[in-house]
């Protein structure tokens, strides 16, 4: 499964965030709803689930939601969904706790624990560039953001999502073609801050970082180019994002 902006599902819980932002949680909670009639498979329902549970009145109403979000994140045998575990069982642990039951309390809480910074993803992984590479090569930490130039990067980016390297590769500075290398990674590594558990629940894009080199083993030629309106899409809302990079 692979994590698309342009779902109809995902879209419509996009519009929900921004009506969100804009104060307007009437608004949210119908576009959640309507993506939680929608949703035709488990994944979609997880997500729906999830942004309606943040918008209920009462600790009951709203574990009711995270429970039927964790019952559909379950069914999914996913990485990028196995990522939001932690978080799920976090906040499901902080209903039984707001409901007085401090034995279920501590019982997700320990699983939120237990999953936590932990990423089971095993790939194949793939990093997007205008660089030219070969097998063998070595892809190092301290290069420049795509996203913000003044920063010098602590550690190297990559992601289990074909597609999404083709992105970052589209993102990428510089005049060279685009690039999406298959990569190894050399040393541990973790999901990548950035994105992980922000708008989305988990870390959805299945983006991770290591301080230590990726190893190119190969190149990927079969995947999907953003057309040049999804691209300018992008570039226009990394242009006015406001948010720090977690460096």
């Amino acid at each position: 499964m692979e994590f698309s902006p342009f779902n109809p599902v995902v879209k419509l819980c996009l519009q929900g965030m921004s009506m969100e932002e804009s104060n307007k949680p009437d608004e949210a909670i119908q576009l959640f709803t309507q993506a939680w009639n929608e949703a035709e498979d488990d994944h979609e329902k997880f997500l729906a689930a999830h942004y309606i549970a943040r918008h209920q009145k009462t600790a009951g109403e709203k574990l009711e939601w995270l429970e039927t979000a964790l019952e559909y994140a379950l069914k999914v045998n996913d990485d990028a969904v196995k990522t939001a575990l932690p978080a799920l069982y976090s906040n499901i642990s902080q209903c039984y706790k707001d409901l007085g039951n401090p034995e279920k309390s501590q019982e997700n809480a320990d699983l939120a624990l237990q999953l936590k910074n932990n990423p089971s993803d095993k790939g194949p992984f793939y990093h997007g560039t205008r660089a030219d590479l070969k097998a063998g090569d070595l892809l190092t930490a301290g290069g420049s953001s795509n996203y913000k130039s003044e920063f010098i990067m602590n550690h190297i980016y990559f992601t289990a999502l074909v597609n999404g390297a083709g992105l970052a590769a589209a993102l990428a500075k510089g005049d060279g073609q685009e690039r999406v290398y298959m990569v190894k990674p050399t040393g541990a590594f973790e999901n990548d801050p950035n994105l992980t558990d922000k708008k989305f629940p988990g870390n959805p894009t299945r983006s991770y970082r290591s301080e230590a080199p990726l190893k190119v083993i190969g190149e990927a030629t079969e995947w999907s180019r953003p057309g040049p309106e999804e691209l300018q899409k992008f570039r226009e809302k990394l242009e006015n994002s406001k948010g720090d990079i977690i460096n």
